[in-house]
């Protein structure tokens, strides 16, 4: 044989990634011939949960002190599947979860009405009957964040899916907002939470972009992140907590102004007075200039391209720098 041959033989083929000719020790447990005991001890050592690799453990990822990586991980899918499906900015809607379309809340007063005219004596039911008519009232917001999102969702259709309807992913307003889109062929992202009572995303959501929350105050970094404006409808504690933290952000600075539009002046002027505010000095004038109103979708959607027109810009075009990172526009 050769001197060449012989060092071509020399030589070792890369290894499998996986397989070996040979098992290595550990492949096999300790049998039951050498120690009769040691199938069971063996079994009871890898049925203990703390075997478990540590990203399979749920138990011990839900424990106290695992919080600061539960933070990490709830940012972070949701970040990174965003990116991956190419959502660069977002007009954010709010609004209350109880006011359902029209004829929904229609059926409901009816429903209340019947059961109130067989017990006329009933002062909740009387009560109940009131709130109902408030409501249906109040439903018209129903169709009018429906279009708003129909605008919106025609728009992302034709700029490359970059600007998306956002929701919290409930019913009612947010709802509403995601049908509009829905319908008119667009991507739309729900961010739900995680409660005791089990919250369900509406329908009218992308499948692959409903996103569940551990905790409120990284879902409310999401909604902020990619935002170009907020449009506020009508609603409850909910609705207000995501609205004023959103103007103390933009009041202090912390993030660079966007667009807020509270729809339904009726509504939100017996809400909170910004005037009383002023005169009370407990903010400045120039704060209550943070917000307006709007009362139709083609309003809500005109007012924002002159508040971008302001600055010589359209709604998803980058603010400048790395704006599409929240962190960049913050004021840190």
């Amino acid at each position: 044989m050769s001197e060449t041959m012989e060092e071509e033989r020399a030589k070792p083929r890369p290894a499998d990634d996986v397989a070996r000719e040979v098992d290595l020790p550990w492949c096999q447990p300790k049998p039951g011939h050498e120690d009769v005991r040691a199938p069971d001890l063996i079994r009871e050592i890898m049925a203990h949960p703390n075997y478990l690799q540590a990203d399979e453990d749920v138990d011990f990822l839900n424990r106290d002190e695992m919080r600061g990586p539960r933070l990490q991980l709830d940012y972070q899918k949701a970040e990174t599947l965003l990116r991956e499906q190419g959502i660069a900015h977002s007009i954010v809607v709010f609004g209350g979860t109880r006011i359902p379309e029209p004829q929904a809340a229609r059926e409901k007063l009816a429903d209340m009405e019947a059961r109130s005219a067989a017990d006329p004596s009933n002062d909740d039911l009387t009560r109940r009957v009131e709130i109902a008519r408030r409501i249906v009232a109040k439903s018209r917001y129903y169709d009018v964040a429906r279009a708003f999102g129909q605008i919106v969702g025609a728009r992302e259709g034709t700029h490359g899916n970059r600007l998306v309807i956002v929701t919290g992913g409930g019913p009612g307003m947010m709802e509403a907002a995601n049908r509009g889109a829905h319908d008119a062929g667009a991507r739309t992202v729900g961010l739900n939470i995680t409660l005791p009572h089990e919250q369900f995303p509406n329908p009218y959501i992308t499948p692959g972009l409903c996103f569940r929350f551990r905790y409120f105050a990284l879902r409310k970094l999401h909604f902020l992140m990619r935002a170009r404006a907020l449009v506020v409808f009508p609603g409850g504690y909910g609705t207000l907590d995501e609205l004023f933290e959103t103007l103390t952000l933009i009041q202090t600075r912390k993030i660079r102004p966007l667009p807020v539009i509270l729809v339904g002046r009726d509504y939100w002027s017996r809400v909170f007075d910004p005037d009383f505010l002023v005169e009370e000095g407990v903010i400045d004038p120039e704060d209550r200039d943070l917000f307006w109103y709007a009362e139709t979708a083609d309003e809500i959607w005109e007012d924002i391209g002159r508040w971008y027109a302001q600055f010589g810009r359209n709604i998803d075009e980058p603010m400048g720098g790395d704006d599409e990172d929240f962190i960049s526009r913050c004021r840190a």
